[in-house]
């Protein structure tokens, strides 16, 4: 595909600079207090998960987070990936960025979602990178770039107002074609990131070459103008689905949407705490069928758990729920997107959407 690479600028020619992971030792020390100091709940006999987090689980996860938990392992494989950080329009973005192993990669903007991190994306960059390494055709092989979202990991912690999926696809359009000199790119997103690409594909459908999602944005939700009477069945069942999904699983999404501060004392102060928020929409949000590690190993867990952990950024994490509730929608909210649009819909991911409503707001090519 012509017209997406970069010139090969040397990084010292840009903005952006060499960045490492390195967590100081007295955090991972402090954290280790913490966790031995925890003051546990009470438990209602025999309610395994369906108060929240299993407390016989949460002790279980958190005492391997104090005794047997090897951060600096999972600290070298991080580092084994290209990472930089660079300031776009006044807010400092962490990045990681490989270039791809074949005659003409495709660079794509991968955006991640809550409560996940850019470690989320380590397994499959190198499956883009080098598709050939992994069975796969050197032909279809992409630079990819995996961006923290603002108040996530290494990211800064910005405390202002105003974090809105439409501003944080305006700083990826700057990093994509202003920082790293890319004509036309690709975007993939889920969750946050998924309403983060839409945007970028509704603000700068010139620069993109297509988008890929998991998920219809649930902006659309709000934004959709048009008679419920005309909806399919599918839709209707969908829609209903989603209610009923709220209703019961919702809460989270309520809390951070509208008092995230209050919820952020606890959190930022005990490890067991923190765990306990996060780990239950892992285990509830995949298809593990109840058993969380089926999908998620504890290492894996924990590495992302430390991320939000010393970089104290689950209160900023919290704040691309409550901007987007408390600001004016864009102007075009709403719009269809004509970028060329993939969609990846799991069957037991939390409510997919049926094509045709994704096709109300989405060029939908597969």
């Amino acid at each position: 595909m012509t017209g997406t690479r970069a010139s090969r600028r040397n990084w010292s020619e840009m903005g952006a600079q060499p960045f490492e992971v390195i967590i100081p030792q007295e955090t991972l020390d402090d954290l280790r207090e913490r966790l031995a100091r925890t003051r546990w709940p009470d438990e209602v006999a025999g309610a395994g998960w369906d108060y929240g987090s299993n407390l016989v689980y949460v002790k279980e996860l958190t005492d391997y987070w104090q005794h047997g938990f090897d951060w600096r392992a999972q600290e070298a494989k991080i580092n084994r990936f290209a990472h930089f950080r660079v300031e776009v329009d006044g807010v400092g973005i962490h990045f990681i960025h490989e270039r791809g192993r074949g005659p003409e990669p495709i660079p794509i903007i991968l955006t991640h979602g809550w409560p996940d991190s850019f470690y989320r994306m380590l397994r499959i960059t190198p499956l883009l990178v080098d598709p050939a390494r992994h069975g796969g055709n050197p032909a279809d092989s992409f630079d990819v770039i995996v961006p923290s979202l603002p108040g996530y990991g290494f990211s800064d912690r910005l405390t202002e107002r105003g974090m809105t999926p439409s501003r944080i696809a305006h700083l990826w359009a700057r990093l994509m074609t202003q920082e790293l000199g890319y004509e036309r790119f690709a975007a993939q997103g889920g969750d946050i990131g998924s309403g983060v690409t839409q945007q970028l594909a509704l603000d700068h459908p010139d620069s993109l070459v297509g988008i890929h999602l998991t998920d219809v944005p649930y902006l659309n939700l709000v934004t959709f103008y048009g008679d419920a009477s005309e909806l399919s069945e599918a839709e209707r069942k969908y829609l209903e689905e989603g209610r009923k999904w709220g209703q019961e699983e919702g809460g989270y999404a309520v809390v951070q949407s509208t008092k995230p501060q209050t919820l952020a004392y606890g959190l930022n102060d005990s490890p067991a705490g923190l765990a306990a928020w996060i780990l239950e929409k892992f285990r509830s949000w995949s298809d593990s069928d109840g058993d969380v590690e089926k999908r998620f190993s504890k290492d894996e867990l924990l590495a992302n758990l430390t991320i939000y952990w010393a970089t104290e950024t689950i209160n900023s994490s919290f704040r691309v729920y409550y901007e987007p509730f408390h600001n004016p929608p864009p102007a075009n909210a709403g719009e269809r997107v004509e970028v060329p649009t993939g969609f990846a819909m799991f069957p037991k991911d939390l409510v997919p959407a049926p094509r045709e409503w994704a096709e109300r707001f989405f060029n939908v090519e597969h």
